[in-house]
């Protein structure tokens, strides 16, 4: 109690005490040139001035500190004067600066992630500008070659508008990324969770990407024979997707003649990790922090070639999270990659 008292009325009290004793000394002086000397007198005397000049100066200190800073808060705008209300300013400057040092650290944090969003909202649209730009450009060639003269020719005609059609299959397929991931950010996609046999589902995942796998004699294969399913529970379509955007990634820069290898393991007691391995060129670790960011490519060269809209593993990070699950990625460059994530056992 001492140490509150001597911490938040210092001012005021020492103060009070040098304005009571000079007027108590004062009073003695004309108390013993007049009528003589009253210790009882100077003593009541000097308690009521030491309690007025007290409460007078606390408050007027307090006043007065409060509406300066305030104005300083107000005149800035760094500060949310609002926050730094009357009961917590006292004479006690060192408690006050220490305040004011949090309210401006906690801004600056504020400052310092908006600038963060900006640029990352910056490198969002000009990444969005440039995937949209080359499909665009490319059908917009298209048909100007066939308005131009091309049309009267069949073979070139429909030759050129298949390939049109691949570039607007390609802006739709970007658009669709888009929008799904934009609803997983703002939380507007609902889960249909059900109980599913993991194993079959990754089977039907290996059959529909068996022929792109074949095209680079790429083997898709489980780690081992699992003769008895393994049941989770979790949003069946959402979770095919996540395979599919890793099995094909794997394909996508795996070498020729490589192997995709799915196992499915059992983490804790209500929990499952899916680990998709392969042996392909593998991923530098500069590079493992940013893998799931909205468009960041690895080898932009050789990822524009294989297509896709950059989306794919952004997507997979928010649909693992929206199921409270957890992505891990482990790569070691030319060696290969392993993307894993878990799942809740079926009860």
């Amino acid at each position: 109690m001492a140490i509150g008292f001597k911490k938040t009325y210092q001012f005021a009290g020492f103060t009070s005490t040098w304005i009571s004793v000079l007027l108590t000394l004062a009073l003695s002086v004309f108390f013993y040139l007049t009528e003589g000397m009253n210790y009882w007198y100077l003593l009541v005397f000097f308690v009521i001035c030491f309690i007025l000049s007290f409460f007078i100066i606390q408050y007027r200190v307090e006043k007065f500190i409060y509406d300066r800073v305030k104005k300083i808060y107000d005149d800035v705008q760094l500060l949310d004067a609002t926050t730094f209300n009357k009961q917590r300013i006292t004479t006690d400057m060192e408690t006050l600066t220490k305040e004011v040092e949090r309210f401006a650290e906690n801004k600056k944090l504020e400052i310092e992630t908006l600038k963060v969003r900006e640029n990352y909202r910056k490198e969002f649209m000009g990444n969005v500008s440039h995937e949209l730009k080359t499909p665009l450009f490319t059908v917009q060639g298209y048909i100007l070659t066939l308005l131009d003269g091309a049309m009267k020719d069949k073979a070139v005609r429909k030759k050129y508008l298949q390939r049109a059609n691949k570039g607007v299959e390609r802006l739709i397929y970007i658009v669709k990324d888009l929008d799904m991931i934009t609803k997983l950010e703002v939380g507007d996609l609902n889960l249909s969770r059900e109980e599913f046999n993991i194993v079959e589902l990754v089977q039907n995942v290996f059959d529909l990407l068996e022929i792109k796998a074949a095209k680079k004699n790429i083997t898709l294969t489980f780690d081992l024979e699992y003769k008895e399913g393994i049941m989770v529970s979790a949003d069946r379509d959402r979770i095919q997707q996540i395979l599919t955007n890793l099995i094909e990634n794997s394909i996508k820069y795996g070498k020729d003649d490589g192997t995709t290898e799915v196992s499915i393991e059992d983490l804790i007691k209500n929990k499952v990790i899916v680990r998709v391995t392969d042996n392909g060129e593998g991923i530098l670790e500069e590079n493992i922090p940013r893998l799931f960011e909205r468009f960041f490519r690895v080898d932009k060269s050789g990822s524009r070639k294989e297509g896709g809209s950059g989306l794919g593993l952004a997507i997979v990070k928010h649909l693992v999270e929206a199921h409270d699950e957890k992505i891990y990625v482990e790569s070691e460059f030319g060696v290969g990659s392993e993307f894993s994530f878990t799942l809740e056992k079926a009860k």
